[in-house]
């Protein structure tokens, strides 16, 4: 019997792993932080863009750079998915920073996954997957903010690409923002995003998604917390405060409003997004 085939091999190691997928900027790291307290579950600790990426045939130079796509075909792939899984596995630490002993609960959390949702259930059909939104407005602002941070590069020499650094997720049909203003790139950013996002999340059977509000997560951190372990079938034993500490990830004091400094630029951007935005809360609301 073959390694691949092995009932030892990484992959069956992970029971129903929980992947937290949004669109960039959209809490999604506070999220990971304050649902990694559960008990039972384990993280590979920070982001995995170059846990993926590291594995060739996963990297988006595979493809001649066309998106960071991946689907249930990629999946197909023994030998890297099992890389992949061990990947995964050998970083891997509950709350106390313990190490897991025979199957474990992950929590993975990586913007790119948005991306990726069909790759993930089909290596694991038993994947969960928690699907946050945020007020397109503030997302787009945060996005914004990112991109002129110079903290987001992704993909500094992306080929073909003549504009700032590109930052974030890198999206299919990318080419077609050449020589385009930044707030319309990172409109086209979202927007695609969630529509290929929501399609996949879609096609998942009943009981695989939910979907948080960000802005219900903050108001309410520890009803919604217990929420998705139940929904994960974990347990709770935390007491959050009623405002959770700044994530990770945080650029700049965090505020509602704080959007409306770059009001003017996101209405112009308003259009692109607007469709997907709509079905991106009809969405929510149905979940």
């Amino acid at each position: 019997m073959s390694h691949a085939s092995s009932p030892a091999r990484y992959r069956d190691r992970f029971d129903r792993p929980v992947f937290i997928v949004s669109t960039p900027r959209s809490g999604s790291t506070l999220l990971f932080e304050t649902l990694g307290q559960a008990p039972g579950l384990f993280s590979p600790g920070g982001e995995s863009h170059w846990r993926i990426e590291d594995i060739a045939a996963f990297a988006p130079a595979a493809k001649g750079w066309a998106s960071n796509r991946l689907t249930a075909e990629d999946a197909a792939q023994p030998e890297p998915v099992e890389r992949l899984a061990q990947a995964f596995w050998n970083d891997l630490g509950d709350r106390d920073g313990r190490r897991p002993q025979g199957r474990v609960r992950m929590l993975e959390k990586t913007p790119k996954n948005a991306l990726r949702v069909p790759f993930f259930g089909a290596i694991w059909p038993d994947a969960l997957f928690v699907y946050l939104y945020r007020d397109v407005r503030q997302t787009l602002a945060s996005m914004i903010e990112a991109w002129r941070s110079g903290a987001f590069r992704t993909y500094p020499e992306l080929p073909g690409w003549t504009g700032p650094p590109w930052s974030l997720l890198l999206i299919p049909g990318w080419h077609g923002l050449v020589g385009r203003p930044l707030p319309e790139i990172v409109a086209h950013q979202w927007g695609r995003t969630t529509d290929i996002l929501l399609d996949d999340l879609d096609a998942l059977g009943p009981g695989r998604v939910v979907a948080l509000d960000y802005s219900d997560f903050l108001a309410a951190p520890q009803v919604h917390a217990e929420r998705l372990a139940e929904f994960a079938g974990l347990g709770w034993d935390r007491t959050l405060g009623a405002k959770l500490p700044h994530s990770v990830t945080t650029l700049s004091e965090p505020r509602p409003d704080k959007w409306r400094a770059l009001e003017a630029i996101i209405e112009s951007a308003a259009p692109i997004v607007e469709k997907a935005d709509a079905r991106a809360r009809a969405f929510l609301a149905s979940r």
